[in-house]
């Protein structure tokens, strides 16, 4: 299972990134994907995580609290990429962002990074006032 992040970068107050993710080495229609980010000195939390209903005809996604209406979680399953668009940035969203993958068949989207099997580097986000 290989992981590979990237897209992260230095913004102003209210830019926009777009985070990838390039997985390969298993199914990736069986598995969750999720972003987790991590700021110095404080514990990872899930950012927004995603899978397919066990149908595989529906997606269902999960957003922390605080991103939600900014930041949009996305896949595409032929090319086995993982997205997440990130807007209206704010200082607070400055972390070192990581996508990670579980095998999931069931419609819940967990977003818990104990729950998480296979984690890519990370890519940093900075947001500046």
């Amino acid at each position: 299972v290989q992981l590979q992040a990237s897209g992260g970068g230095s913004v102003q107050v209210g830019g926009s990134l777009r985070l990838s993710c390039a997985a390969s080495g298993f199914r990736f229609d069986d598995y969750s994907i999720g972003w987790f980010r991590q700021a110095p000195d404080k514990e990872r939390e899930g950012v927004s995580c995603i899978n397919l209903n066990n149908r595989r005809s529906d997606v269902s996604s999960y957003y922390r609290e605080s991103v939600k209406g900014r930041f949009a979680i996305s896949r595409d399953n032929a090319e086995k990429m993982g997205y997440l668009q990130m807007n209206a940035l704010k200082p607070e969203d400055t972390a070192e962002y990581h996508c990670a993958v579980m095998f999931s068949l069931h419609d819940a989207v967990p977003c818990f990074p104990s729950q998480y099997d296979y984690w890519g580097q990370g890519t940093q986000v900075t947001v500046s006032s």
